[in-house]
């Protein structure tokens, strides 16, 4: 595996690439888990080189968010990489990405970055959004590759790619989730053993409210959200950022029952101590996506 710390580096490596060669990139904020690694496997089957970027982004975190003590293991990392077989390494600081201080140029898309955490987080999509666009332009994928936990920010990409017309296809990849359900994370490491027996209620009232569409053909998404958002208040410990039942990917509210709506998604964010997780379902009318 090469490691490419420098823009200018990693541009000379990719010059040596044949032209004909097909890149899959799997862009990551570091302390990687198995559901990154899921990501590396799918682009080795469908790439002829896998490029992967461990970079915490300062845009996307707010003034009281955890940047500073977002987990941070290079070394841990980068043993992951070689042996899940990146081929290559990016590793950039934040002054080679943002080589100028204070950002002047970013990238906002509209809609789809208002609703479930951006309502909360504001701001935190454009930074999403402009170090993605960066990245790509960086390392030139063929295929980039996301997890579905984080939805949302799969729908923003999307929206970005098809809206500026930027050569990449996204590849949207399925939520992998610890034995018990929780969807894995590198902020489940901050939670106590505590709250992380009591973090499964995400996942287990996401799965419930499956079964309790299909009992109830006219539910709407206000009663889905309310047992989403009764489920969490039950749990000790358990703060709810939002609980809101969408069409996918646009994210727009759903009238009328579920069902008429296409695909949709149930989205929750909870919070436990300073923690903050999230999770979702994706639905195709009456039948389960993910």
């Amino acid at each position: 595996m090469r490691i490419f710390r420098t823009i200018d580096e990693y541009k000379r490596f990719l010059a040596e690439l044949p032209a004909s060669r097909t890149v899959g990139f799997v862009p990551t904020m570091g302390y990687l888990h198995a559901g990154h690694l899921s990501l590396v496997e799918r682009a080795k089957r469908e790439n002829d080189v896998v490029v992967m970027s461990v970079f915490v982004n300062p845009l996307q975190f707010g003034p009281n968010e955890d940047f500073e003590r977002y987990p941070r293991d290079e070394a841990r990392d980068l043993a992951l990489m070689e042996s899940a077989g990146v081929d290559a390494a990016f590793l950039p600081g934040v002054r080679d990405m943002y080589p100028n201080g204070a950002v002047k140029t970013t990238v906002r898309v509209a809609g789809v970055t208002e609703r479930l955490c951006g309502a909360s987080r504001p701001g935190h999509f454009d930074g999403v959004a402009t170090v993605v666009s960066k990245l790509f332009h960086i390392v030139e994928p063929t295929r980039a590759y996301f997890g579905l936990k984080d939805a949302q920010q799969v729908a923003v990409i999307e929206t970005m790619v098809a809206d500026l017309n930027m050569n990449v296809t996204v590849v949207p990849c399925p939520t992998l989730r610890e034995p018990d359900g929780l969807a894995m994370s590198s902020r489940n490491v901050y939670l106590t053993p505590e709250q992380r027996e009591r973090a499964t209620v995400l996942y287990a009232s996401l799965q419930a409210i499956d079964g309790w569409r299909r009992a109830n053909p006219d539910v709407t998404a206000a009663e889905l959200e309310a047992k989403l958002a009764e489920a969490i208040r039950r749990t000790p410990g358990a703060e709810l950022d939002y609980a809101q039942v969408m069409t996918y990917p646009a994210l727009e509210p759903i009238e009328g029952p579920v069902r008429r709506a296409g695909r949709f998604i149930a989205a929750l964010a909870v919070k436990f101590g300073g923690t903050r997780l999230i999770d979702n379902r994706l639905f195709e009318g009456e039948d389960t996506a993910t």
